[in-house]
């Protein structure tokens, strides 16, 4: 046998039969008898046989392929809607391909055409928080590409998306702490650009309606990014002006940085300042005090990404446009209880 990649070829001259008997034969085609299709299959492992997927795409006019685009790998959240992604994709018979643009705009153009360029069958996309303009995506719409959004998505393009209920999961997180009875509670998100931002955002002030509770300009802060520093950094003040009793952060790691802010000013959580975070994190259950926070279903999310993309490959002569809302759940721990 030859050096190199073997092919079918190669295999159908060793075994003295037709090119098209190895094909039928790797297919475990039953017309083809039992025993050749044994030995086709043994010498194929013998000599690591791997199929030319370009010339079956070619044939096909299908790579088996998905693309997703993220804006961060190294995020638990990201990477529960990938393990989604993965095990419904694998479990169809596609692989993906994973392109993190760092949060970056200019990054996700680049991933885009790459993608395109590389022959996927689809794309599912969480925009970066610097993108304020879509014509990268629309590109996969003009082409006829399926196209699903998640998380972080954008209504410029008409695709279908699934979203966690973010209003709902701010309302829930701000009444929560109205219900241990804060009634000075201050928001830190992420950026406002970002429609799960100005969703949480919405739901805080929803619940401070409700309750007939004000705010101050003072007490909303919009942050560059969702991290530790940018928790630190964003709340120094509103920690030393011991103004409040309460925060909701748009992210776990935003109110982590808080709290690192409250012990340092030798303020208690949560008999000074409650706080409630989101994400759930695991880092979470391991701070001190343990953190009250608005779980994130990334892996259903995941799931139901995959799931929409796949539908769109199977039918494309149907148009789909459909949105799917998961939904929150309030985990309490220490830094949000009060006797």
């Amino acid at each position: 046998m030859k050096k190199g990649s073997v092919t079918i070829k190669d295999i159908a001259l060793e075994l003295n039969i037709s090119v098209s008997t190895v094909s039928r034969a790797l297919a475990d085609n039953p017309l083809v008898k039992p025993s050749t299709r044994a030995a086709v299959k043994e010498l194929a492992k013998k000599y690591h046989y791997r199929p030319n997927f370009t010339a079956l795409s070619l044939r096909s006019n299908k790579t088996k392929t998905l693309g997703i685009i993220i804006p961060q790998l190294v995020h638990e959240f990201f990477a529960m809607v990938i393990r989604g992604i993965e095990d419904f994709a694998y479990s169809n018979d596609y692989n993906v391909i994973i392109c993190s643009t760092h949060e970056s705009y200019e990054r996700e153009v680049i991933d885009t055409k790459a993608l395109i360029n590389g022959r996927i069958d689809g794309l599912m996309a969480c925009i970066s928080k610097e993108t304020n303009e879509f014509d990268h995506f629309s590109e996969f719409v003009d082409r006829g590409l399926p196209l699903v959004f998640f998380d972080c998505i954008c209504d410029e393009i008409e695709a279908p998306k699934v979203v966690l209920d973010d209003f709902d999961a701010g309302y829930k997180a701000v009444k929560h702490l109205i219900d241990q009875g804060c009634t000075k509670i201050a928001y830190v998100g992420g950026p406002i650009n970002l429609f799960i931002n100005r969703d949480r955002l919405a739901g805080y002030n929803k619940a401070l309606s409700e309750a007939g509770l004000n705010t101050r300009d003072s007490w909303i802060i919009h942050c560059d990014s969702g991290d530790y520093d940018d928790g630190m950094e964003s709340t120094r003040e509103l920690v030393q002006a011991r103004e409040i009793d309460g925060l909701f952060a748009a992210t776990d790691m935003l109110a982590i940085g808080a709290i690192k802010n409250m012990k340092a000013a030798g303020l208690k959580v949560p008999e000074d300042v409650a706080v409630v975070g989101f994400s759930n994190w695991s880092i979470g259950t391991l701070y001190e005090p343990s953190l009250s926070t608005m779980s994130q279903p990334g892996y259903e999310m995941g799931q139901k990404a995959a799931e929409l993309l796949i539908q769109q490959i199977d039918n494309p002569d149907q148009e789909f446009n459909e949105t799917v809302v998961l939904h929150s759940e309030l985990l309490i721990r220490e830094s949000s209880i009060r006797d």
